[in-house]
């Protein structure tokens, strides 16, 4: 089975940060090796269902992990689109791999992770690696703790809802402290007559 639009908003997390996958609306099971419909979403779409070329359902879902997992692990999309014509998706078909690091603020990222994903993100799809091929890769295995992985997530979680809710009370405080005080509101401000 292929799912064809995998996406962070098709993924739920679980408390022991399992995944789920949601939305199989686009899904098949059938001819996955010689697809031609147009399916996915923009962001996460593979050149060749752009291209409106026959693709490997498999190969379209690897692309789009990549895409997911580079967002997860940088915090913004690799590009727009996977279009020659993108600048982002122009520099990796270019060969421009320090430039496009650059860009996207990702050069101290480990040439493992950067080594993967690009792979993963190839606009040629016999260059993606298979599932097995990740397990196998050396970030994949790198040494992990879930511990400490679902400790710092929730921290930063907590540390930006903190300061969401401090900024919202700050804009509050000045909104309502500005109203007091502003001379133009005195303006318009009648009089109150005592009588």
């Amino acid at each position: 089975m292929v799912h064809r639009d995998l996406k962070l908003e098709n993924i739920l997390i679980e408390d022991d940060l399992s995944l789920k996958i949601a939305d199989f609306g686009f899904a098949t099971f059938k001819k996955i090796n010689r697809l031609k419909s147009y399916r996915g979403t923009m962001t996460y779409m593979a050149p060749k269902i752009k291209e409106n070329k026959v693709y490997e359902g498999k190969k379209v879902d690897m692309f789009s992990t990549g895409v997911i997992l580079f967002i997860i692990v940088q915090g913004i999309f690799p590009f727009k689109e996977a279009k020659p014509d993108e600048y982002f998706y122009n520099l990796l078909m270019k060969g421009k791999i320090d430039t496009y690091w650059k860009k996207v603020g990702g050069e101290t990222l480990s040439k493992e992770f950067k080594e993967l994903v690009l792979r993963m993100v190839h606009h040629d799809p016999a260059q993606r690696p298979t599932i097995e091929e990740i397990k196998a890769h050396p970030w994949y295995n790198a040494p992990f703790s879930m511990k400490m992985t679902r400790t710092s997530i929730l921290e930063r979680l907590q540390e930006k809802r903190d300061a969401k809710t401090a900024a919202t009370s700050y804009d509050d405080e000045e909104d309502s402290c500005r109203a007091c005080h502003d001379p133009l509101l005195e303006l318009v401000r009648e009089p109150l007559s005592v009588d």
